[in-house]
């Protein structure tokens, strides 16, 4: 084994669920906004270095095909996107990817395929992806649709960290949305991801049509988990003509910015990620989206089948507000137990050769 030595981090303290009937969610939604943005500031702050941003970077490893029939998606086989079916993209070209991605300071990597459930022939390919990207450094996350009994387990055992799995809205307009899996199938995969000890990514898409309700019914779905997600996706609808949500009116950007503070408040410790839809919010939208506790973007590049802001206008953005980039101090290549990483948490500087 390599004599290369590893630098660890502080374990993080355990996520404690915090009960949030969807009244208390909805009475957050309707604080006066400098209100509601001071509290999600100041939880922010006590959780998180307060200019730190994570930035991450979304490869699709299968395009198009997809079975579903989820209305914001232009990777639906059923609709006329302009989206062909692609193969799984050969293992090179995802590492490549990868790369580019580390190099423009991304520090997690995450790989979407579009399927309902992966076969396992597949998923075979995908650990083989996972372990290589681990082995650059990076934190790895996948998002496959539904997982099985044991896929899970598989995942993990390449060293999956995090696993994206939407619950999209809440569970009252669902099937405004959805009618080809339901709720609960969504609720099975996380427990199967929670169950293999992945770390779960988890948030939904606001401006679907939906009430200031039905959006304080997702988050208190969302923050109600036992535990709630380590990271939650926040994304704006991103209209793609031909689907059946093309059309819907959009939401107000300002409540957008409710949501993530919301978000933010009722799941303190989670990250909290900007994700689609940003390229049409602005920078002063995403800005309020970061005083509201946003604390991760998808970077550069595409986010799946949609634009995404270029990595250079991130980075001046950035510059712009006086924030800076999280960056990893462990080496993903070493799976940690919790036992060795509280051993050495008081030696963070320590090096640790590997036998």
């Amino acid at each position: 084994m390599s004599s290369q030595p590893v630098t660890f981090q502080a374990p993080v303290a355990p996520i404690v669920p915090t009960a949030w009937p969807v009244e208390e969610v909805l009475a957050l939604f309707n604080l006066p906004f400098n209100d509601l943005i001071f509290r999600a500031q100041t939880v922010h702050r006590e959780n998180f270095e307060a200019n730190e941003v994570e930035l991450a970077t979304l490869l699709s490893i299968k395009t198009g095909g997809c079975p579903e029939d989820c209305g914001y998606c232009p990777q639906a086989a059923r609709y006329d996107t302009g989206v062909t079916a692609q193969k799984i993209l050969p293992l090179e070209e995802v590492l490549t990817a990868a790369r580019e991605a580390k190099a423009h300071g991304a520090t997690r990597f995450c790989m979407g395929a579009a399927w309902r459930e992966p076969k396992d022939r597949d998923l075979e390919k995908v650990e083989e992806m996972v372990r290589e990207v681990k082995a650059m450094g990076m934190e790895t996350c996948a998002t496959l649709g539904m997982l099985g009994v044991g896929q899970a387990e598989k995942l993990k055992n390449a060293g999956l960290d995090y696993y994206n799995h939407n619950l999209d809205t809440a569970p009252e307009f669902y099937s405004n949305v959805i009618s080809t899996r339901d709720y609960q199938n969504r609720i099975d995969t996380l427990g199967r991801v929670r169950g293999a000890g992945i770390k779960v990514c988890c948030g939904g898409i606001v401006g679907m049509g939906e009430s200031r309700l039905q959006r304080a019914g997702l988050v208190a779905q969302l923050c109600n988990m036992d535990p709630y997600p380590e990271s939650v996706p926040v994304n704006n609808l991103v209209q793609v003509e031909g689907t059946p949500l093309h059309g819907t009116e959009a939401i107000d950007p300002l409540e957008f910015v409710r949501t993530v503070a919301v978000a933010r408040i009722t799941m303190p410790k989670a990250r909290v990620r900007l994700s689609a839809g940003r390229r049409e919010m602005g920078e002063a939208i995403q800005a309020l989206c970061f005083v509201a506790g946003a604390n991760s973007i998808f970077y550069g590049d595409k986010l799946l089948t949609t634009g995404n802001p270029e990595a250079d206008a991130d980075q001046m953005l950035l510059q712009k507000l006086g924030m800076h980039t999280r960056s990893t101090a462990i080496d993903a290549r070493y799976e940690v137990t919790n036992e060795v990483a509280a051993e050495v948490a008081t030696e963070i500087a320590t090096e640790v050769t590997p036998s």
